[in-house]
């Protein structure tokens, strides 16, 4: 069961998102929130696993409460999905390098929302191909505060490893990259998380985010 916390100023948002995530027998809504602070708390009491984040809220808001679970050691297992009005909002890179493992508009698709849940839990990144070139181009191409990767940490990874990394910030899947390496999936999926594991990476996010911030991958490559 994968147990979901609700963060959105708007009460009536987060009925309708809990009876439709409630209606699916492997996700339960297990809290909500009005603001960061309440979701913070909330993610504590209960140990839950997603939290469904929006980034406008009152007290505190989804950019500062990702950097805190991101930051927390006890809720290093937690997986943030932002909410946003606008795919390709300027706040939805910030909420990314924060630490967030993906976003979605809210007029999402049910179907999708639900998938969207699942593919976080899972440790993966919610970035399709089109949207990670989208927020390369627009946003992390541009100096930006941040975090970036250590040299060592850079230098910890094998050749191919390097090469995983930088087809993971094209946006491409596991599939896609075992097809253009000529390996199986469950080998590019090992690359991947032990390039994550050297450069102390959350997720794939973050990992096109140190892609191209360390200079590893720059903006047009391909």
């Amino acid at each position: 069961m994968i147990r979901v916390v609700l963060a959105d100023d708007q009460a009536l948002i987060r009925a309708g998102f809990r009876v439709l995530i409630d209606s699916d027998p492997e996700l339960e809504v297990v809290g909500e929130a009005a603001n960061g602070r309440q979701a913070l708390d909330l993610l504590r009491r209960t140990r839950a696993d997603v939290v469904v984040m929006d980034i406008r809220m009152p007290e505190m808001d989804g950019l500062e409460a990702t950097r805190q679970i991101s930051a927390d050691e006890d809720l290093a297992g937690v997986r943030v999905l932002i909410l946003t009005t606008f795919e390709l909002d300027e706040y939805v890179v910030q909420a990314i390098q924060a630490g967030a493992s993906g976003f979605l508009g809210k007029s999402v698709e049910p179907a999708e929302m639900l998938e969207a849940i699942r593919t976080v839990a899972a440790g993966d990144a919610l970035l399709s191909p089109r949207a990670t070139r989208a927020l390369i181009s627009r946003y992390l191409a541009q100096p930006t505060p941040g975090p970036t990767a250590a040299p060592q940490s850079l230098a910890a990874l094998t050749e191919r490893e390097r090469e995983v990394v930088s087809l993971v910030a094209q946006g491409l899947t596991n599939d896609d990259i075992a097809e253009r390496l000529f390996v199986s999936p469950l080998t590019a999926k090992t690359h991947v998380n032990r390039a994550m594991m050297k450069i102390g990476a959350r997720d794939r996010a973050q990992l096109v985010v140190v892609a191209y911030q360390s200079g590893l991958v720059r903006p047009g490559s391909s």
